[in-house]
């Protein structure tokens, strides 16, 4: 992208919440002591871009006076980005509260298992009524403006509250990245009113991220034909599916989505396909190594929007995402920390000499 005077490269909406993982790779069900982090997936995407000293802001919701809260506020800090949103009152002990993911790392044949504990989350409240969208999109503006199906699908409010966003922020300039991301859990009873909803977010987007699934269940394409499940013919029938999409929805310029093959909970194998609607860039799967699987995907699309920002051409943006996405699965935290770009780049190729 071209410099602008934008305040911000990166902005996100999101509901932030809390992660418990079991120390040394223990199962959660029989663990007693645990790790908590601050996460969500879409705060997960904007840290490539912030650790990399690009202005990044989030929008979120508060609970007043909690712990967690603050907690949470003290390390969207530490990641060098700004934050705003609405401070709720709690109104009583079964009032309002930041999610809870209970999710282990697995080890070797044993894979990891996440549970989530939702009730009563603040972010299910995000409203456009909170927010001064004129200051934030208009004056202070950003460059991409990133939203994900799981805040999209989250509640009606924040259904429309990512709607209004999307219609604000294309009209003030910002690029749109929507990454389909589908829950059956949060479509369940409501497949015709979200189906309306991402069908207007993707007709507004630049980028679009997902898998075959993901664009079947979403936004209703055509899924591949029949044929052979060989890692080719994957390939294929994604560039054919993109091609209904890339029609349906003219507006997009960049689609992707990764690879994944589970070799042990410890070893993967990883790949991404990306296009930027004239060039295809193909990562074929190679083999990583595998600390904590969750966040990679968040960390593949915090790579590929970093490149899209740099103006880079789709091959340098793919190949940074996978990398990207690779580095998030060595960390305990569900987020990447590049140290610098010079990091993400001996991931791709290949080196892991020790750095003096």
């Amino acid at each position: 992208m071209a410099q602008t005077s934008k305040k911000y490269s990166l902005l996100v909406a999101t509901s932030m919440g809390v992660r418990l993982t079991p120390i040394n790779s223990q199962p959660f069900h029989c663990s007693d002591t645990f790790k908590m982090q601050a996460t969500s997936a879409e705060s997960n995407v904007a840290s490539v871009a912030s650790y990399l000293g690009m202005p990044v802001k989030v929008l979120t919701a508060f609970v007043k006076g909690s712990p967690v809260s603050h907690f949470i506020k003290d390390n969207l800090k530490s990641r060098r980005m700004d934050f705003e949103g609405p401070e709720f009152e709690q109104d009583n002990p079964w009032g309002y509260r930041h999610q809870i993911n209970m999710a282990d790392s697995g080890f070797g044949s044993r894979g990891p298992r996440v549970h989530n504990d939702r009730a009563g989350e603040v972010g299910r409240e995000l409203n456009a009524d909170d927010f001064d969208f004129d200051r934030i999109f208009a004056k202070e503006g950003a460059d991409i403006v990133h939203l994900s199906g799981l805040i999209a699908a989250l509640s009606p409010k924040t259904s429309k509250f990512c709607l209004d966003i999307a219609r604000v922020a294309k009209q003030n300039g910002s690029l749109i990245s929507f990454d389909l991301n589908h829950r059956a859990s949060f479509w369940k009873g409501r497949e015709k009113e979200l189906a309306k909803a991402f069908a207007e977010i993707a007709s507004r987007s630049d980028i679009l991220i997902g898998n075959e699934e993901d664009f079947q269940l979403c936004l209703g394409i055509e899924g591949p034909q029949a044929g052979g499940k060989g890692l080719d013919e994957k390939i294929d029938s994604f560039k054919e599916m993109i091609s209904r999409v890339q029609a349906a929805y003219p507006n997009a310029r960049y689609f992707g989505t990764t690879l994944r093959e589970v070799i042990s909970a410890n070893s993967h194998m990883w790949g991404a396909l990306v296009t930027d609607g004239k060039d295809w860039e193909i990562i074929k799967p190679r083999e990583i190594g595998v600390l904590d699987r969750i966040g990679g995907g968040d960390g593949f699309v915090g790579g590929l929007l970093y490149g899209i920002l740099k103006g880079w051409d789709v091959k340098k943006c793919a190949r940074f995402g996978w990398a990207s996405g690779a580095l998030a699965v060595t960390m305990l935290t569900d987020y990447a920390q590049p140290v610098d770009e010079q990091q993400l780049w001996s991931i791709w190729d290949g080196n892991a000499r020790v750095k003096r």
